[in-house]
């Protein structure tokens, strides 16, 4: 039986597990439409599954791997030439979607099977191992055609159970979340999650601060989220009191994906006491590092790493960092059993993401405090500047700008400058487009808070930050247009 999902077996038939607004199916009704499903998948190497947020992907998602089957979430917003990558790339048997889903042409050669979350079938004996493929899950490809991450069932495991750990999740929790389902924040940890701890799921379907209100009033503990929904959330605090009580009274409040602003931090625990705490993982290693629910919420940070987790900092020569002094700046290099096995049918992408001797090289950096918390300062790639001798982080200078009164949004760059290498360039949204503040004074601001050499020497306003489903600003789309 299955050893993913012990609940389905011996768990409560008449608890609810899964809930995507009124409708909602109990373990033992889950159990009975995904055995149901699994029978139909006997046999079955890689199924894509066309991931709305409804109850149906759920289903099918634990109805693929319940058959030893990979799933390869697909975005619903995604194009036809993306789709068309990732069908000719994963080449999945058949595509998993709710009835009466319009499926775009990109998918129209593969077989469909529409997933009834009412049939009911015994479970399948538990026949996959756990180096065995569980999802393909797509990275966004912003340096080139998205790449299938393969993910084995010993990542799902290791890295759900190292959050039970450290958020010490149980079966009485009760996950309220708006995430997408296509990537592993909305799905690994927001759906598989609470399945694998035996407790419920409650999907919004769309985000909003109104069904965040509602179901933490109602009884949900955990609340998971991105900074954009957090800084909405941040928003809309001083005028609603209902809200300020829904989040005071969660167990915990979970922010990833990105960095949340220290000032989203402040203003949230300001107003309700409570504090959101951070993770960092990717999807090739599902989860790196968290804040502990036991440790010190501390903003800014992503905590320290989860149980299984080797984590490192290393120098652009590769010579790892030995002392932990806040200060230092690496490159985060991970390994454990979280990490995906390849990407596919891709071995040179997938050499040259690990070092010889077995760590993945993310390509975000990092410093570390004494006591070992880490604080991500960006991505090697774009967000790692070197300014007259300085290296420097683009997220801690984002952070201070988000507190100037007069910053709403910020997103920090670097661009070539002859005398110092590369230059700090400030992107603004301004709180009052008719009366931002001024060049000048957002770079004395930075140099107060941070040092002179971080302060932003260009400053370029924006009516809005170009961003990506899960929030994230698109930097590359920045400066591509500068």
């Amino acid at each position: 039986m299955s050893s993913l999902f012990p609940a389905l077996v011996d768990g409560p038939v008449d608890r609810v597990a899964l809930r995507f607004g009124e409708r909602s199916l109990t373990y033992g009704e889950l159990a009975g439409a995904a055995g149901a499903l699994a029978a139909r998948l006997a046999g079955a190497g890689r199924v894509a599954v066309w991931a709305t947020p409804e109850l149906e992907t759920a289903v099918a998602v634990t109805g693929t791997l319940l058959a030893g089957a990979a799933a390869v979430p697909l975005n619903p917003k995604s194009g036809d030439k993306e789709l068309a990558h990732i069908v000719s790339d994963s080449a999945p048997d058949l595509v998993l979607a709710a009835p009466g889903a319009r499926l775009p042409a990109a998918l129209a050669g593969l077989a469909r099977v529409d997933v009834d979350a009412g049939p009911r079938g015994p479970l399948p004996e538990d026949a996959a191992g756990d180096g065995d493929p569980a999802l393909v899950v797509y990275t966004s490809g912003t340096t080139g055609p998205p790449k299938g991450a393969v993910i084995p069932r010993r990542a799902l495991t290791a890295t759900l159970d190292a959050l039970a750990d450290a958020w010490r999740w149980t079966e009485r929790d009760v996950l309220v979340h708006g995430l997408p389902l296509f990537h592993v924040h909305g799905l690994v940890l927001g759906v598989l999650g609470p399945l694998r701890r035996g407790g419920s799921v409650r999907h919004l379907g769309r985000f909003g601060t109104e069904g965040v209100t509602r179901e933490l009033n109602a009884g949900a503990t955990m609340l998971f989220g991105v900074p954009t929904m957090y800084h909405r959330i941040a928003e809309a605090l001083p005028g609603d009191p209902e809200l300020a009580k829904a989040l005071a009274g969660a167990r915990l409040l979970v922010s990833g994906s990105a960095a949340l602003p220290v000032h989203d931090h402040e203003r949230i625990a300001a107003a309700t006491g409570r504090r959101v705490i951070e993770r960092y993982g990717m999807t090739e290693t599902l989860m790196n590092t968290s804040v502990r629910a036991d440790g010190e919420p501390r903003a800014g940070t992503v905590g320290v790493p989860l149980p299984g987790v080797e984590l490192r900092l290393v120098e652009e020569d590769g010579t790892p960092l030995t002392e932990f002094d806040g200060e230092s700046v690496g490159e985060i290099q991970v390994r454990g059993p979280n990490l995906f096995t390849e990407y596919l049918n891709r071995p040179d992408a997938t050499a040259a993401a690990f070092t010889a001797d077995g760590w993945f090289r993310t390509g975000d950096m990092a410093v570390r405090e004494p006591d070992g918390y880490v604080r991500i300062v960006g991505r090697k790639a774009t967000d790692l500047i070197k300014s007259g001798g300085y290296k420097i982080g683009a997220g801690e200078i984002e952070n201070a700008l988000l507190e100037h009164p007069g910053v709403r949004e910020a997103a920090v760059t670097g661009e070539p400058d002859a005398d110092l290498g590369e230059r700090i360039v400030a992107w603004i949204v301004p709180a009052d487009p008719q009366a931002p503040p001024s060049d000048a004074e957002l770079a004395d601001h930075v140099a107060r808070r941070l040092a002179p050499h971080k302060r932003p020497r260009v400053v370029r306003h924006l009516d809005v930050l170009p961003r990506n489903d899960m929030g994230k600003i698109m930097k590359r789309a920045l400066v591509a247009d500068a």
